[in-house]
């Protein structure tokens, strides 16, 4: 049994919790008041039942009255005729007559106590009901400033669910960027690197034949000048190297005053040299 009345008293909690999130202060104050004007209007029709009832009362016992004073009237003539026995009639329904004014007139009066207490709840309950109505139009501007004050708070702070999501979009969006560049810079790494290629480059094979014998020649430059250094003997530079040379910086004088200058050229099979 301890476990059920937990379990629903779990249930309730958060059932609760869902309504108040969903609640309007404002329309509860507006329920509320329309609430109090119903029962107003239930005292109001009830003191009006109760009026009407001692209205017909009230004419009931004037029509009573009428009656009894025929009767009274009836009773005179009568004795006045010397018929007692009409007289004695005439007096007992006066006599019943006097009976049911008697009793119409304690129904009159629980009516008339009644009707007065219904009067003064109406007027309790009216002045009740517009108390309310002046406070439940105050509590709604005070929750509507308050509301109002409190969006304008959250918007100019940032965290109002837009603002929220305006700024988690800018946020997705810098991170996205920030990859991007990221990605852009570690690519441009990896091709100066030599790691990738730069498949945007040239792939003419007649200039890659081209690129390839330049760096050739220039390899042989460089064994040409290391040997002259050490003073290795050496065939004369090849045509290609002589205009290296000179390009280089190294004089034809300093070729031919080495012992390379005096040595006969040998048949060079250069396969990237062109014959003339």
């Amino acid at each position: 049994m301890s476990v059920m009345k937990r379990l629903t008293g779990i249930v309730q909690a958060k059932a609760n919790k869902a309504l108040d999130k969903y609640e309007d202060p404002r329309e509860t104050l507006d329920l509320s008041y329309e609430k109090q004007l119903e029962q107003l209007q239930q005292v109001k029709r009830g003191l009006a039942d109760v009026a009407t009832a001692r209205k017909r009362i009230e004419l009931q016992a004037q029509q009573l009255q009428t009656t009894a004073k025929k009767y009274q009237d009836q009773a005179t003539q009568a004795v006045a005729q010397n018929r007692e026995d009409l007289a004695r009639d005439a007096l007992s329904r006066r006599a019943q007559v006097a009976t049911q004014l008697e009793q119409l007139k304690t129904q009159h009066d629980q009516l008339v106590t009644q009707e007065d207490h219904l009067k003064t709840t109406s007027m309790q309950l009216q002045a009740r009901v517009e108390a309310f109505r002046s406070q439940k139009e105050t509590l709604k501007a005070s929750y509507t400033a308050a509301q109002a004050q409190a969006s304008i708070g959250e918007a100019v702070s940032g965290i109002s669910e837009s603002m929220s999501d305006t700024g988690l979009a800018m946020q997705r969006a810098q991170d996205k960027i920030a990859q991007m560049q990221a990605r852009a810079s570690a690519v441009d790494e990896l091709m100066a690197s030599g790691a990738l290629d730069d498949m945007s480059g040239s792939s003419d094979p007649i200039q890659a034949e081209l690129d390839k014998g330049s760096q050739n020649t220039d390899i042989e430059l460089q064994l040409a000048q290391i040997k002259g250094q050490l003073g290795v003997v050496q065939p004369a530079p090849s045509p290609e190297l002589t205009k290296v040379s000179s390009d280089t910086g190294i004089g034809s004088e300093e070729v031919a005053a080495s012992p390379v200058a005096e040595a006969s050229p040998p048949a060079t099979n250069d396969p990237f040299t062109l014959d003339n």
